[in-house]
């Protein structure tokens, strides 16, 4: 969420400053007349209701600059990979979310028949849940290699890692299509 809020005052931000290089702009190339210009700056001084809007935008820029800044300058901001973090009694460990996917497709590997693998990896409160995708070779039971599978990337996840895994859902895309033996003609 705050992500997001900090997203949405650099874009209200960039706007207003847009907006006030136009104007300073116009202004260098005289085509906002002396005229008007003075008089918003007399309006400014003098008239409460024009100084108090002026007083007041100028200080939510002031504050959302602020803000900005710093976002931008503060110390310990974790990098862009996403991970999961554990805390032991010597130290933080972080794993990132690849190596959970490449462990899951090295475990859901070992099962015969099983080409073409993918994986994702999400992490809820109950524990890693990991998304498999799968072409098979269709001679061997698709409700027993699918099982196999499960049970092989829970075991291979948990061992390695110690996160406990939630569920290990499996989506066969696909068989295998046998090539047919190809002949190529000589030419004599």
């Amino acid at each position: 969420m705050v992500k997001v809020l900090d997203r949405l005052l650099l874009l209200l931000f960039s706007i207003v400053v847009l907006i006030v290089s136009i104007v300073l702009l116009f202004a260098a190339f005289g085509l906002i007349p002396l005229d008007d210009t003075g008089n918003f700056v007399y309006r400014v001084y003098k008239d409460i209701h024009t100084a108090v809007s002026f007083i007041v935008v100028t200080f939510v820029v002031l504050l959302i600059g602020l803000r900005l800044l710093f976002v931008s300058i503060r110390p310990g901001s974790r990098s862009s990979v996403p991970s999961i973090d554990q805390r032991t009694e010597i130290g933080d460990i972080r794993i990132s979310l690849d190596t959970v996917e490449n462990l899951s497709l090295k475990a859901a590997g070992r099962t015969r028949g099983v080409k073409d693998l993918r994986a994702r990896v999400k992490v809820s409160e109950a524990g890693l849940e990991i998304i498999l995708r799968a072409i098979v070779d269709g001679e061997s039971s698709i409700p027993q290699q699918t099982e196999e599978m499960q049970a092989n990337v829970k075991k291979h996840i948990e061992d390695i890692t110690g996160i406990p895994v939630a569920f290990v859902s499996v989506f066969i895309a696909n068989i295998q299509q046998q090539s047919s033996p190809t002949f190529k003609s000589r030419v004599e």
